[in-house]
């Protein structure tokens, strides 16, 4: 069992749990997810909320490969006001801000906002951990290569889960010197890696519990999973079911999702088989 404290409440992973994903873009890969109206995102959350979800993830900047990369003040504007109207409907749902900027993430702490997701692991913005142990957030950090334009860009490896590891023992020791010691990894599903080494992290994936905490695991209709199926996002519903059911056997203690209802039910079946 893990806990990670978030400001004057605790997380608590008995039991694997759904991050439901709501981008504040226009042009997020996935366009269910796409929520530019206020009340559309509000009455999404709520439905998220309803199915499941124990965290709601916003993004204002899309990651996607291609995406254009916006200024932190329009990423400001755009997640701000749907924290906050998220945050008055559920006011006791943890919202997670999904950024690489330290700013970012302070505006969407000061209007609600628990923890921080933070694709570059602090790569991006030297003031991102320090901002994040001083305001008493939640932290996720995220393994890729290269810059903000860049990220997708494949690298030749030999060992993915030996570079995983490496990678996130060195994070484990800088965080914790600048007092970071309760956070969540994601191994980055998607970011600078082969459709094999995508797939080859969630059949190894009980490799990171090594490291002693919290495992998200991000799948969810990625190209890795439609691209093999030979289809599109769209359809891939059943895809992400089954590679996040595989990423559960293998120790996935988060499952960062587009569609809660089906992350819980495999959450659920499974916790019943193993009971």
């Amino acid at each position: 069992m893990f806990k990670i404290h978030l400001k004057d409440t605790v997380l608590e992973f008995n039991t694997p749990i759904v991050m439901g994903i709501l981008n504040a873009t226009p042009d997020s890969f996935f366009k269910g997810s796409r929520m530019e109206l206020l009340d559309q995102g509000v009455q999404k959350a709520i439905e998220m909320a309803h199915q499941g979800a124990a965290i709601l993830d916003i993004g204002g900047q899309s990651t996607r490969p291609g995406a254009e990369l916006i200024t932190e003040q329009n990423e400001i504007d755009r997640v701000v006001p749907l924290i906050q109207a998220i945050h008055a409907a559920l006011p006791h749902l943890p919202i997670s801000i999904d950024t690489y900027h330290a700013r970012v993430a302070k505006a969407a702490l000061n209007a609600g906002a628990l923890i921080v997701n933070d694709i570059s692991c602090g790569n991006f913005d030297p003031e991102m951990i320090d901002m994040v142990v001083a305001n008493q957030a939640g932290y996720i950090g995220m393994h890729q290569t290269g810059g903000p334009a860049s990220m997708h860009e494949i690298h030749n490896r030999t060992d993915i889960m030996k570079e995983l590891m490496d990678y996130f023992k060195v994070k484990k020791e800088q965080f914790a010197a600048k007092g970071l010691t309760e956070w969540i990894i994601d191994p980055g599903f998607g970011f600078s890696k082969s459709i094999a080494e995508n797939f080859t992290i969630v059949k190894r994936l009980s490799i990171l519990k090594e490291l002693k905490l919290p495992i998200l695991l991000g799948v969810s209709r990625k190209s890795s999973i439609y691209k093999t199926l030979g289809i599109d996002a769209e359809s891939a519903l059943n895809g992400t079911t089954v590679v996040n059911t595989i990423g559960l056997l293998e120790g996935a203690n988060i499952l960062r999702v587009h569609d809660v209802k089906e992350a819980k039910e495999a959450i659920i079946l499974l916790n019943e088989m193993n009971a």
